[in-house]
């Protein structure tokens, strides 16, 4: 799970942000000089709008203030696209080549491998406390928390007012019946994408989400017991399938990235597509200005909940440097760099001082909203490290073939990860 694609970028970047890092994969410690150099990966969040390389460069800021308050710790940062990083890592450590920090989308298939430290012996008291509590709960497996929440996020409903008054539409949909009769209206002004439907592997198991909801579903129902092929799932997955056959989504969507989707969105070219706040500056960077923002239909109404994402970090045990990376993610979470990541993507903090700062932005308000009511995914299961790239590789399939056989090996998959 990712809240900003690199997508776009394909093969991995790779930085080396100090000046004498270790180049091996693991942590390590200069030559005779005492300093100890730590090793993280991280996920690239894309360029800003007009901040062409703003992963490499946010990256390098940040570890050039943190070295010159702490000089005897080097960090060396790879930063890797949201495609290649879960695969690049895998075999990092399969290799023996442990990162010191990961920052990715998710963290619960290092903790049955016993490969992470406790939050506590990496966080301080002060910093752990000043999290938003209903994200820092969902880091905790067994009631012990390794996830640390790195940026969040909510979801809505975009739509294209220029597009909407075009084609007679008065108000923005509420159910998917008013959905489909708004997208009609919008194919027959010519839309080609009235719904942006991305179902792609970059993000299709939020996508995914998000429609179970609008029709009381989930990836697990109350009792906490994989659901994916539901009868709520099924039906859901059977309504966009009418939706992609009668034209009024993107073509093939189980082959579109969301990044895509967002740039056809601020390109005019879609009529209304789902989002979060790091989809702004994509329209920002395209010149959409008069777009609304709105809960997201469900079958019978908006949906009362939306879909809460965060990003992770985490720090693994394997090169004993517990007491440097505390330094580090004191540094990271009480300076200027949380901060800079929202004012770069819209991606919401983590922190409840970072929350009060952006109160005034207006773009964000609806997003800040919904988080306190927002649905998650099954973080805590160590079976999600299994399901969600099984959801991102085949579940867009749900729209073309029989949704009840592909959320049904979805099932299986589920039920037979170890």
């Amino acid at each position: 799970m990712k809240l900003a694609g690199g997508a776009a970028l394909g093969l991995a970047t790779v930085l080396v942000l100090s000046s004498c890092g270790s180049g091996d994969g693991g942590g390590a410690q200069g030559p005779g000089d005492g300093q100890v150099t730590l090793k993280m990966v991280a996920a690239d969040y894309g360029d800003g709008p007009g901040k062409p390389n703003s992963g490499e460069t946010f990256w390098k800021g940040v570890v050039d203030e943190f070295q010159a308050a702490n000089p005897s710790i080097k960090v060396d940062v790879q930063v890797i696209n949201w495609n290649d990083i879960d695969n690049q890592v895998a075999t990092m450590i399969q290799n023996g080549q442990v990162p010191d920090i990961l920052q990715t989308g998710d963290y619960s298939g290092f903790v049955k491998d016993g490969l992470l430290h406790k939050v506590d012996e990496v966080l301080s008291p002060n910093v752990s406390g000043d999290m938003l509590e209903k994200f820092a709960e969902f880091g905790k497996v067994d009631g012990t928390q390794y996830g640390i929440p790195f940026v969040s996020s909510a979801r809505a409903l975009f739509y294209n007012k220029d597009l909407f008054d075009k084609a007679g539409i008065k108000e923005p949909p509420k159910t998917w019946d008013e959905l489909k009769a708004a997208a009609g209206k919008l194919k027959e002004a010519g839309v080609t994408q009235p719904f942006g439907l991305p179902l792609g592997q970059e993000e299709a198991q939020a996508e995914s989400f998000l429609w179970m909801l609008g029709n009381g579903g989930g990836y697990k129902d109350a009792s906490g017991t994989w659901a994916i092929d539901s009868p709520q799932n099924v039906e859901t997955f059977t309504y966009m399938k009418g939706l992609v056959e009668a034209g009024l989504t993107t073509p093939n969507p189980g082959t579109k990235d969301r990044k895509t989707v967002w740039e056809d969105f601020g390109a005019g070219k879609v009529g209304m597509v789902n989002g979060g706040p790091m989809s702004i500056p994509i329209f920002d960077a395209a010149g959409l200005k008069n777009y609304g923002v709105v809960p997201i239909p469900g079958k019978t109404g908006p949906l009362d909940t939306t879909l809460g994402v965060m990003d992770w970090i985490m720090a693994f045990n394997k090169n004993g440097h517990a007491a440097e990376i505390k330094k580090f993610f004191d540094f990271f979470y009480t300076g200027s760099a949380a901060q800079k990541i929202s004012d770069t993507y819209k991606l919401l903090p983590v922190t409840n001082g970072g929350i009060e700062k952006l109160s005034g932005d207006e773009k964000l308000k609806p997003f800040l909203d919904a988080l306190p009511n927002a649905s998650f995914y099954p973080f805590q299961d160590p079976k999600w490290a299994v399901v969600n790239p099984a959801i991102k590789q085949t579940i867009g399939g749900a729209v073309k073939d029989d949704p009840a056989k592909v959320l049904g090996e979805l099932q299986k998959t589920a039920e037979a990860a170890g």
